[in-house]
């Protein structure tokens, strides 16, 4: 097998990885390489990770392929997200410090968010608006329908109509 199934790292590191056991996950999308899940942020509605499926810590470990089919699933649900939710700001992050597994997050940013302009890890500036996040939270399934409507790899391109 090769690094981009992620055979690369061991039976112990996918067994202590939280991305690659996915308990309790809300899979909106998924293809059989990767999949998009709804973060449960109570300050950031509208929080979204893509997760390659087989372990694998650094794009690099992708083949060249692989890393452009990723790609292509970040910036649908980046295309879903600011069609729906019209933030002000997508943040778009790929860390990986504390959980070596190949993802990325996909978080709609308000310029009034708890964190703004921060990075949502980062100090807290305000509390946010509690009908402003009511509203937000409030066009969640329908952000989550428009995930789940985008096409599979071997089908027509990932973008969802704009």
């Amino acid at each position: 097998m090769s690094a981009t199934d992620g055979s690369a790292d061991g039976a112990a590191d996918r067994a202590a990885c939280p991305l690659c056991a996915a308990d309790g996950e809300t899979v909106l999308w998924r293809d059989g390489r990767l999949r998009v899940v709804a973060v449960d942020d109570a300050d950031h509605p509208g929080f979204l990770r893509v997760i390659w499926d087989a372990h694998v810590r650094e794009m690099t470990e992708l083949d060249a392929a692989a890393r452009v089919h990723l790609m292509e699933v970040v910036f649908a649900v980046e295309s879903a997200v600011r069609r729906v939710l019209a933030p002000d700001k997508i943040n778009l992050a790929s860390f990986g410090n504390v959980v070596p597994h190949v993802h990325w997050h996909v978080i709609a940013r308000y310029a009034d968010d708890a964190h703004f302009p921060n990075p949502v890890w980062g100090a807290r500036r305000r509390d946010p608006d509690p009908a402003r996040l009511a509203a937000q939270r409030a066009r969640l399934p329908e952000l989550h329908r428009a995930v789940a409507r985008m096409p599979q790899a071997n089908q027509a391109p990932v973008h969802p109509a704009d």
